[in-house]
């Protein structure tokens, strides 16, 4: 039903609707700056990573905030289960830090640069 309600009002939308495109309306909408070069650009992989990271640790926060509030009526059990929980997230934390997952830069150790090899006259000598 809902769904029929929305194609409606768009279908009647589209059909009353004034119709005068020009560059400036067909342009996308960036808070009045001009837009240069492609929307689209690569982030890396480690981007990816720490907004992972970030939500299951969000995650984490809202579920011990919960557990706190509820401290009282769940009692050693409950402190048993929650421990048991951070001890889990806490585990997965360390192997990724061990793995190198948390590292921004590039890790000089991992890369092997190719040798250098001299093709100018001057290193000939």
């Amino acid at each position: 039903m809902a769904l029929a309600i929305v194609m409606g009002f768009h279908f009647v939308s589209s059909w009353l609707g004034e119709k005068k495109p020009n560059p400036e309306k067909l342009r996308p909408y960036e808070c009045g700056i001009v837009p240069t070069g492609k929307a689209r650009f690569r982030n890396p992989v480690a981007f990816y990573l720490i907004a992972a990271f970030f939500l299951i640790f969000d995650v984490e926060a809202a579920f011990i905030f919960s557990w706190a509030i509820a401290f009282d009526r769940l009692g050693w059990l409950g402190w048993l289960q929650i421990s048991f929980f951070m001890f889990i997230l806490l585990f997965g934390l360390f192997y990724i830090w061990k793995k190198g997952g948390l590292e921004w830069g590039q890790d000089l150790k991992r890369i092997r640069l190719p040798p250098k090899t001299s093709s100018s006259p001057s290193s000939t000598r």
